[in-house]
């Protein structure tokens, strides 16, 4: 499985000639541009978690000749950006909800925040998780209401997530939370059953070092923290590697 950072929580993932685009909102390095451009895939989905200005974009318009699909939350169905999109090749997906094709599986989750998260499962067998915005969103000078709010919110979805099994997880690991930054990446990684882990939602900040909480969480986790638009790392179902 291959990996291509775009920026913030954007992804380019291979899996033998399909290819899943994920919060493609900026792509300074243009790694989604050239990957179009040489054509050498079977099936290209576009994935939007919500409609948020850093996840979702109108840039992803010029991929509609041959995207397979445009996966976006439902959210984005209501904003007047989605116009310029050819509705025929639009899929919208609530939270818990599940669609296929004849290549790849997806199911949706809901977000502490708005939108979903995408579990997406390769005709290999191989399967991704994207966070979205989903995370404890624990902002430390929030009110006492809005941080037991945001606390409940994180842990009734941790419920549905408990076991869940994946290749490559991407979650957020926000630093504007300052030392909540790990909560929920920490919670996430103890209680789901995911082969590697790669930070998100971190642009403008130096690469994230996992703490020696963190590391405890799950033992010997491959974890790649991306900072540079267009990093790449390839995932062989045990370790990240750069060749």
């Amino acid at each position: 499985m291959d990996i291509n950072y775009l920026l913030n929580s954007g992804f380019l993932i291979r899996d033998e000639k399909i290819l899943l685009v994920f919060d493609d909102y900026e792509d300074p390095a243009g790694i989604v541009d050239a990957a179009y451009d040489k054509g050498d895939f079977d099936r290209l989905y576009i994935f939007a978690t919500h409609a948020h200005f850093d996840h979702f974009s109108t840039r992803i318009r010029a991929y509609a000749e041959k995207v397979t699909r445009y996966v976006f939350s439902s959210d984005i169905k209501h904003t007047k950006r989605v116009k310029v999109f050819p509705a025929k090749k639009i899929t919208y997906l609530k939270r818990y909800s599940e669609w296929h094709d004849d290549a790849i599986k997806i199911w949706t989750y809901d977000s502490t925040d708005v939108g979903v998260s995408f579990l997406v499962e390769f005709p290999s067998g191989k399967k991704i998780f994207h966070a979205g915005d989903f995370n404890w969103w624990h902002w430390e000078d929030d009110t006492p209401e809005n941080i037991e709010l945001a606390d409940k919110a994180f842990r009734r979805q941790m419920k549905r997530l408990d076991g869940l099994k994946a290749d490559v997880a991407f979650f957020p690991v926000d630093e504007r939370l300052g030392s909540s930054q790990e909560m929920g990446a920490i919670e996430f990684a103890e209680r789901t059953d995911v082969k590697s882990f790669v930070a998100m939602h971190r642009v403008g900040y130096p690469i994230w070092t996992p703490s020696e909480k963190f590391l405890a969480a799950k033992e010997n986790l491959p974890v790649w923290s991306p900072v540079k638009p267009g990093e790449y790392r390839s995932f062989d179902g045990e370790n990240f590697s750069e060749d």
